[in-house]
């Protein structure tokens, strides 16, 4: 009886503690997917930009004074100098076609897709002088073996704001953003990812 009792009482243990069961197979809640689909690759770089337009009204007496681009390892930049003044507004965006104010002009741009860079910022001093003039307008830029940058074409300055193409490879996700430089001047930042 003493036994029988010790069997019951080791079964009822054994059971309450999961030994001996069978083991679980793994639950559809331990993953964040939802029900049904495949898991999803991590972002490209850990970059979560995309690719809708990026804008900012302000507008600023700053001057534009150069252009320049950068490769790094997940995008390519270009960078738009100012000299002394506020942080200037800006309007980035993929388009079919950039074309200049005023005039409505397209500029002709290489790539698989156009971003048109608004800054809200002259390129010119206040008695008309240019700021910035590049020798080629439409080499504004040498983006020769870039990984996405094609081609940065300078456009013109029209009443207080500046267009600027950048031909991309294709419609890649992008960022926008200004940062203060050590001479009261500032810096936008345009960055293309290499990919989704």
């Amino acid at each position: 009886m003493r036994s029988t009792r010790t069997f019951v009482a080791l079964a009822a243990i054994t059971l309450t503690l999961g030994l001996g069961a069978a083991p679980l197979a793994a639950t559809p809640a331990a993953s964040s997917a939802p029900a049904g689909s495949a898991l999803r690759a991590a972002p490209y770089c850990g970059i979560t930009w995309g690719s809708l337009p990026d804008v900012d009204p302000d507008y600023t007496g700053a001057r534009i004074v150069n252009l320049r681009a950068g490769r790094h390892t997940c995008y390519d930049r270009l960078v738009v100098d100012l000299g002394p003044g506020l942080s200037p507004g800006y309007d980035v965006r993929y388009v079919s076609q950039v074309t200049l104010d005023g005039s409505g002009a397209a500029l002709p741009l290489s790539g698989g897709a156009f971003l048109q860079v608004l800054v809200r910022a002259p390129a010119h001093d206040d008695y008309g002088r240019p700021t910035y003039s590049p020798a080629d307008r439409y080499h504004a830029v040498n983006v020769s073996g870039f990984t996405t940058f094609r081609q940065v074409a300078w456009g013109a300055t029209y009443e207080g704001q500046s267009t600027i193409g950048l031909g991309v490879r294709a419609r890649l996700p992008f960022r926008t953003f200004v940062l203060r430089s050590a001479d009261g001047g500032s810096r936008l930042v345009i960055d293309v990812a290499h990919r989704w």
